[in-house]
């Protein structure tokens, strides 16, 4: 899911930056960026939610590929913190066989399972 957000930090050589992005996947412990800025697996990180301004301390927990020179890069939230992404994401337990899960019905022949 694709949020805009804000990334700032300190980059590899100690330097400040602030970069404009939006995420390539979301979940209730952080998301995956891509980032121009070069910065080392462990470092903390601010990330604010452009459409709510919410700020959230993070820390790379992820470094992947580079693409047209930005990085790939995983963020967990320092603190637990579900209702940042303003998104309601299924329990840790959820399976399609959940009690909650929705049951599909047939387009075959509305009215019956």
């Amino acid at each position: 899911m694709q949020v805009p957000v804000k990334v700032r930090g300190n980059d590899t050589e100690g330097k400040k930056f602030e970069e404009e992005t939006a995420t390539l996947a979301i979940n209730a412990h952080g998301a995956l960026v891509l980032l121009q800025a070069r910065i080392t697996s462990g470092s903390k990180i601010h990330l604010q939610h452009n459409g709510t301004r919410e700020e959230q301390e993070c820390h790379v927990a992820f470094l992947g590929p580079v693409r047209s020179g930005k990085a790939e890069v995983g963020l967990e939230f320092s603190d637990a913190r579900p209702g940042f992404w303003r998104v309601a994401f299924p329990p840790e337990d959820w399976s399609p066989k959940h009690p909650e899960a929705r049951t599909v019905l047939s387009t075959g022949n509305p009215g019956k399972k």
